[in-house]
């Protein structure tokens, strides 16, 4: 059984940033500065309640008789406690022999066009290991995009008014890139265990290594053209900040609308209408706030019974980084027009290169994962090389379609040659044609609720949104 570092990691984040960010509230007050000081304490206590909330709605401790649980959750210590409690855990393994046990069923990798089958037993331990490492996976994505995230691009903004950095805020925005990192680390090995549940996935160091240098230069960069471009036109950064919201916030919506599928009901048994509403409404809010910064990995599809497109488009990732570096190149020039007399000192031609360097950097490190250190690239129907190939000659075919010199003159345009427009289930790998099929063995990695009953262990780990582990062994079709 691994140690569970991943838990560790996520606290420790998550309590370097809290202390880091209290303490510069405080020097904001001493220094006068209230609106500073309210927007550091309204992006460190908003993730920090949401993030309690979740560890609750994951745990289902409403459902029992927790009330030192529930208060030290109320006092914003709840990650801490189920650290502790992870790791007493983790130290309980071997002691006692467990009488009940699940046989799970995954599939390897397949090698030379063949996959084998391996049955593992999964006892009460490791299952509620399982959902503490799922629960603290999800709640490191929330941490990062809803908190530090804004809390970085925050401080950075107060180091170009104030034409310096101090200590205690270097420290936080140092400690907020990595959180933002790291929860979008978390989100990619999610989104790989989410689409490929059905196989034994096992990450390598590499693999780390080019998730953590694409999602670097992705989100530094980012942040640093956005905080440029509000330094200069203040007025225009919200209605920039806003469409991107909305766009990303309303574009699973619109999908499920044209989907004419049944609102979704599996979400929690306990759950109202209203109840589900919210619950998704958040989902679809975090969304947004993933890719208002960088590329979501999970793929929100509201029509799905996981709520996850478990397909991989690279045809919307292709479009999604077209469209990001150009946004990206056109509030570099208009910072260039409109810069201030405080950017003399910098080369600003120099700065806009390498910003757009550094994000063709993070999409070079993208394309190495993908081609060489997905753990699942073997299951792909066609290369990512070969999918973006078919991707930029699709769109070469729209814009040629589209111009007005390929059209005779007097006749009325007449629409293009294609097959139709462009959609998921045209430019899907390998995993869409499997998601119709049941898997043998599924972890629902949303759902990682442990039951407390040992008979309810060896029967199934419950399967949920909230965080259960489902075990359904079934042939396949």
């Amino acid at each position: 059984m691994r140690l569970p570092s991943s838990i560790f990691v996520s606290v420790s984040l998550f309590t370097a940033e809290t202390t880091a960010a209290l303490y510069l509230s405080s020097t904001y007050r001493s220094a006068g500065d209230q609106i500073w000081q309210g927007l550091t304490l309204l992006f460190t206590l908003v993730p920090s309640v949401l993030v309690q909330l979740t560890l609750t709605f994951i745990h289902r401790d409403l459902s029992r008789d927790r009330p030192l649980v529930l208060l030290l959750h109320i006092l914003q210590l709840g990650p801490v406690v189920r650290c502790l409690e992870a790791f007493c855990i983790y130290g309980s393994v071997g002691r006692v022999e467990e009488p009940y046990v699940s046989i799970i069923r995954k599939k390897q990798m397949p090698r030379r066009g063949q996959s084998e089958e391996v049955e593992r037993q999964v006892g009460q331990a490791e299952g509620k290991l399982f959902t503490h490492r799922a629960a603290f996976a999800r709640t490191s994505v929330i941490q990062a995009f809803l908190g530090s995230a804004p809390q970085l691009t925050l401080q950075l903004y107060i180091c170009v008014l104030q034409q310096g950095v101090s200590v205690g805020r270097g420290t936080l925005m140092v400690i907020s890139l990595l959180s933002i990192v790291y929860g979008a680390l978390r989100c990619n090995i999610l989104a790989i265990k989410i689409k490929y549940d059905d196989y034994e996935v096992d990450v390598r160091p590499m693999a780390y290594v080019c998730i953590f240098l694409w999602r670097s230069f992705e989100i530094a960069t980012r942040v640093v053209v956005l905080v440029l471009f509000s330094s200069v036109l203040q007025l225009w950064v919200l209605p920039v900040v806003l469409l991107n919201f909305l766009v990303f916030f309303l574009y699973p919506w619109i999908l499920f609308w044209q989907s004419h599928s049944p609102f979704p009901e599996n979400i929690e048994k306990t759950l109202t209408r209203v109840g589900t509403t919210i619950v998704l409404c958040l989902l679809t809010f975090l969304y947004a706030g993933i890719n208002m910064f960088c590329w979501s990995a999970v793929q929100v599809k509201l029509n799905d019974p996981d709520l996850i497109n478990k397909s991989q488009n690279w045809y919307r990732m292709a479009v999604y980084y077209m469209m990001r570096f150009v946004e990206n190149a056109s509030l570099l020039l208009l910072w260039y027009i409109y810069k201030t007399d405080f950017y003399k000192f910098f080369c600003a031609p120099l700065l806009v290169l390498q910003l757009l360097v550094a994000y063709a950097i993070a999409i070079f490190f993208m394309l190495v994962f993908y081609q060489f250190c997905h753990p699942c690239r073997r299951l792909f129907s066609s290369s990512m090389t070969q999918g973006l190939w078919n991707c930029s000659s699709l769109l070469c075919l729209m814009c040629n379609s589209a111009s007005p010199q390929n059209r005779p003159l007097g006749d009325a345009p007449r629409p293009a040659k294609s097959a139709g427009p462009p959609n998921d289930e045209a430019l899907d790998s390998a995993s869409d044609s499997a998601d119709d099929v049941p898997n043998e063995t599924s972890y629902d990695m949303l759902s990682d609720t442990i039951c407390e009953n040992a008979n309810e262990v060896g029967n199934n780990i419950c399967g949920g949104i909230n965080g259960d582990v489902n075990h359904s062994v079934s042939c396949n079709a």
